[in-house]
């Protein structure tokens, strides 16, 4: 039986319009040019989208170079970093080792800059290991021992700051002479600049980095007005204020003039629940550590809180290195007894045997007030009021109850937001880990050993040099009385000008009416730390 014939097909408007030839051909046409966009759309996010720091499988290494995020907000365009001492060389004629980076071997960039691809260029910025890694030599001919986890005695913050800003204030930082030297750097290293990043990427780039830093320069300018830091030291909470826009050139003078040392950052799991910073603001390590990062570059859309973490999570248990040299057995066990009569009360039993001085303290915004007796007094961790210690208080004042009311907005509406600062009337007693190599000594590192910390103020040094890594064995601390060695130019410290004074921790209860020989039996002791 035969099929039954198919009925007549029926097409759709739509069908019978795009048979005709001269439809196709004007879709085609069209479809080109989209299609090329898309591509070209594809090819510009694959160059511009980019969000890549460099990664480090060891911890030490992370924390070296690892990024804490800085440089999406912050961070200065690789080649133009590198290309600024060549075009302001005027303001800073040693290059970037004169302000005390460190360098190892075969590395490109110091210790403490990371590294990150974001939209499109790599850009480079400091990260945490820049206040918090130094060197320690011998002789000025010895090889340096890098050291984690120490003070950065040799860096220079403040003439970094300085340098910085002086170049982009200068008519030489100008698209021309800065992508002329990038070329000259990359042809050294035979590389070569594409036509992308010659005639946009470069150019735009120099622009909104010399926009941005003035801008900041006319809000930080008025603390470069202050005494020079000098080498391992920076204004904690000063440049904070700028967060809360505060007027600088406006603050009270007691609160200028407020650098202090880069304190050491190892063994943070025994100073859990003690007063942190040096006038024992928070007791909350996470909080501490957040905010230092601001002085990395991050801001709370910013941070890299896993790469963070994974210091944290380093730092807890990190040691500092062993005092290298020889110690006299008989006179640091004669140390050790009168340690423990004038020094133990407030910075514990050792240089590994910290006391807990404050119930553990919980990470949620609850109620956190704590009564005097719980902040103040001889044990370590807890404050000692600024009566009673009599060392410089801009450090002091400068973290103002304004200011720690303010802090109390940062990371609004974050899992972890701040709630544990709170203004203080004294300096926390640190534990003592590691304190050979914590030297200049005082929280504004006013006095250069150990051993002249044990003398009044007035026999202390008035006038000494830092910056040097060669160690003194015999009085602990390093070379402070020669202004150049080995071609590297040391910073004047003058404990007369405001925010570096000398006085206080003096009296009976500070072992500087010791006798000369006590004196040199509890430095003995203190190398063991």
């Amino acid at each position: 039986m035969n099929e039954p014939f198919d009925e007549p097909r029926k097409d759709g408007w739509l069908t019978r319009w795009y048979r005709h030839r001269w439809v196709r051909v004007v879709m085609l046409v069209l479809a080109i040019p989209t299609a090329l966009t898309l591509v070209f759309a594809i090819v510009l996010w694959q160059r511009f989208g980019s969000d890549r720091a460099v990664e480090y499988a060891a911890v030490e290494e992370h924390f070296k170079y690892g990024s804490t995020g800085g440089e999406r907000a912050s961070g200065f365009p690789y080649w133009i970093f590198k290309a600024m001492p060549g075009v302001c060389s005027q303001h800073l004629p040693g290059g970037y080792a004169s302000l005390g980076f460190v360098y190892e071997e075969g590395k490109d960039l110091p210790i403490g800059m990371s590294m990150r691809n974001y939209q499109g260029i790599d850009r480079t910025f400091l990260n945490c290991a820049v206040c918090h890694v130094s060197t320690v030599r011998d002789t000025p001919e010895s090889k340096p021992r890098i050291v984690l986890g120490m003070p950065a005695n040799t860096f220079n913050l403040f003439g970094f700051q300085k340098f910085v800003f002086d170049c982009v204030r200068d008519p030489k930082f100008s698209t021309e002479t800065i992508v002329a030297e990038i070329e000259r750097l990359m042809t050294d290293k035979g590389e070569k600049l594409g036509l992308l990043d010659r005639y946009l990427v470069y150019p735009v780039a120099v622009a909104l980095m010399r926009e941005r830093l003035l801008m900041l320069y006319g809000r930080l300018g008025p603390l470069l007005q202050d005494t020079e830091w000098g080498p391992g030291r920076t204004d904690t909470f000063n440049p904070n204020k700028i967060l809360f826009n505060f007027p600088l050139n406006e603050i009270p003078e007691r609160e200028r003039n407020a650098a202090v040392d880069f304190p050491s950052i190892w063994l943070q799991k025994p100073r859990q629940g003690m007063q942190l910073h040096w006038d024992g603001n928070n007791v909350m390590s996470e909080e501490r550590n957040k905010n230092a990062a601001f002085g990395t570059g991050t801001t709370p859309p910013t941070i890299d809180l896993a790469a963070i973490g994974r210091l944290e999570e380093w730092l807890l248990t990190a040691e500092p290195l062993k005092y290298p040299y020889p110690i006299d057995a008989n006179k640091s066990a004669r140390g050790g007894e009168i340690y423990t009569q004038y020094c133990a009360g407030c910075h514990g039993a050792d240089g590994r045997n910290f006391s807990a001085p404050i119930g553990t303290q919980t990470r949620e915004c609850v109620n956190t007030t704590v009564s005097d007796d719980d902040l103040y007094g001889p044990q370590v961790g807890k404050i000692t009021r600024i009566e009673d210690i009599g060392t410089d208080s801009h450090r002091l004042d400068s973290f103002s109850y304004d200011v720690a009311v303010h802090l109390g907005t940062v990371y609004a509406g974050y899992p972890h937001r701040y709630c544990h600062y709170r203004k203080t009337f004294g300096y926390a007693n640190m534990p003592l880990d590691g304190i050979w190599l914590r030297a200049p000594y005082l929280h504004n590192g006013s006095v250069p050993t150990m051993r002249a910390l044990l003398e009044p103020a007035s026999k202390r040094p008035l006038l000494f040099y830092r910056g040097n890594d060669v160690y003194d064995a015999r009085d602990l601390g390093f070379v402070f009385d020669v202004a150049e060695q080995a071609g590297r130019r040391f910073s004047a410290y003058d404990t007369t000008k405001p925010g570096n004074s000398n006085a206080g921790h003096e009296g009976k209860a500070y072992g500087t009416e010791l006798s000369a020989g006590d004196k040199d039996a509890l430095v003995e002791f203190l190398k063991t730390f």
